[in-house]
């Protein structure tokens, strides 16, 4: 609620806020986002009025002009002007400069606290991965590595299938992506997102069981790429699911029923 009190006063503040063009651009917006019957032919008069010293706006003024679903206004004991809640703390702000920084520190604590958390996902699944690399290594060394060749050919072999998994994954060896990227710290797998990250964890695990079987590079990368592509499918559309619905949209199940 925008006023509570019964003198004329919280009327004369809500009129000299909505008169500004900072907030008509607001409110136009708010409406063209979520009211479908807004009026934006009515709505441009006022804009190109507004901030004028003739120029007055109230809110059933505004209301019965636009059609405004996002202010509204009631008569009675009990009456008053009433706003949805992005409305209301646009108001607030407007009114105390206090509350809008209360507003813009607590913006600033949540988002640190999602990206203290995407970081520490990232970081657990970074982790995951590097231990199943140490299952792959084992078994390249166990299976694929003769025990007469040198240390650089040792080091070699290692790296050709570190980059076998990156061309199943990402499609592109590791020097394709720093030629790419030279700006950029760190190596392509430093650069993965969380999906990947988890996606090459499971294929590591998967190569290592190949190798095992005897499965020749050329069978492995088919293999690994066809996990790669059905993983990756699978994270993203569990992601996709998981998004909260628009207004007005509705299920398969719910549209059924």
């Amino acid at each position: 609620m925008l006023d509570e009190r019964k003198d004329n006063a919280p009327n004369d503040v809500i009129k000299n806020w909505m008169r500004s063009r900072e907030t008509l651009e607001f409110l136009g917006l708010w409406e063209t986002l979520h009211n479908p019957d807004f009026k934006p032919v009515e709505f441009d008069g006022f804009r190109k009025e507004a901030g004028l010293h003739a120029f007055t706006m109230s809110p059933s003024k505004w209301i019965e002009s636009v059609n405004a679903i996002g202010i509204t206004t009631k008569a009675g004991r009990y009456g008053g002007t009433y706003a949805h809640s992005d409305i209301a703390l646009e108001f607030a702000s407007w009114i105390s400069a206090e509350f809008k920084l209360y507003i813009v520190k607590d913006y600033q604590r949540i988002k640190h606290d999602e990206n203290s958390r995407l970081s520490l996902n990232w970081n657990l699944n970074r982790e995951v991965a590097k231990l199943n690399y140490r299952i792959h290594t084992d078994a390249i060394k166990e299976n694929l590595i003769p025990p007469d060749l040198t240390p650089e050919q040792i080091s070699y072999k290692y790296a050709n299938e570190a980059d076998m998994l990156n061309v199943a994954l990402f499609g592109k060896t590791a020097k394709q992506w720093r030629d790419e990227n030279p700006d950029k710290k760190g190596n392509i797998r430093d650069d993965a997102n969380l999906n990947q990250l988890l996606v090459l964890a499971n294929m590591e695990s998967y190569n290592a069981i190949l190798i095992e079987q005897g499965k020749s590079m050329s069978e492995r990368l088919v293999l690994l790429r066809d996990l790669a592509i059905r993983q990756m499918s699978t994270l993203t559309r569990i992601s996709t699911e998981h998004l909260p619905m628009l207004p007005g949209n509705k299920s398969e199940t719910e549209k059924d029923d």
